[in-house]
């Protein structure tokens, strides 16, 4: 054909085509494949610790294991509804770090959290902010690695880069 219609579709020996997005720790969601990162935050909006892990599992599964892998252990933790749940409480509660999020509206069993607590839940725009820092930098946006731990080292340099400029 006509020398135009044969480079439709590509763009300097690179083909411009969807294909399926491979690597570990991508899991399915509604708008495709994904990958969840868990942050770990001070009461400043700092990084304490940060992990990623696939999309299709749930928050509440993995907000121990990223407490755990923090250094600094916090003595509480502010999450939306998403972590109200009574084995993360009681998990919590036995290394000794109180779960503060309000509760889910088809709440089967008693209340657990009084408004006193709950007071500090206004503070959960810190942790937000923490994730709007890091998802400046363009690398961290979008994974376009195939292994887990380049994208992992790519998140915890951009904190890295976070923690640096706080400190100058």
């Amino acid at each position: 054909g006509p020398r135009e219609d044969r480079h439709r579709g590509m763009l300097h020996r690179r083909h411009l085509r969807k294909c399926q997005k491979r690597g570990r720790d991508i899991g399915p969601t509604k708008k495709g494949k994904g990958v969840k990162i868990m942050a770990v935050a001070d009461a400043h909006g700092l990084p304490i610790a940060i992990r990623t892990f696939g999309a299709s599992t749930h928050e509440v599964k993995l907000a121990a294991r990223t407490i755990e892998s923090a250094y600094v252990k916090p003595k509480r933790v502010i999450g939306d509804k998403a972590y109200d749940s009574d084995k993360l409480d009681e998990r919590l509660r036995k290394k000794g770090v109180k779960m503060i999020a309000p509760h889910r509206q088809g709440r089967k069993r008693a209340v657990t959290q009084d408004g006193r607590q709950l007071r500090r839940y206004c503070r959960r725009w810190k942790i937000e902010r923490l994730f709007s820092w890091v998802f400046n930098f363009r690398r961290t946006v979008v994974r376009y690695e195939y292994h887990t731990k380049n994208y992992l080292g790519f998140v915890q340099l951009a904190c890295i880069m976070i923690l640096s400029r706080q400190l100058f």
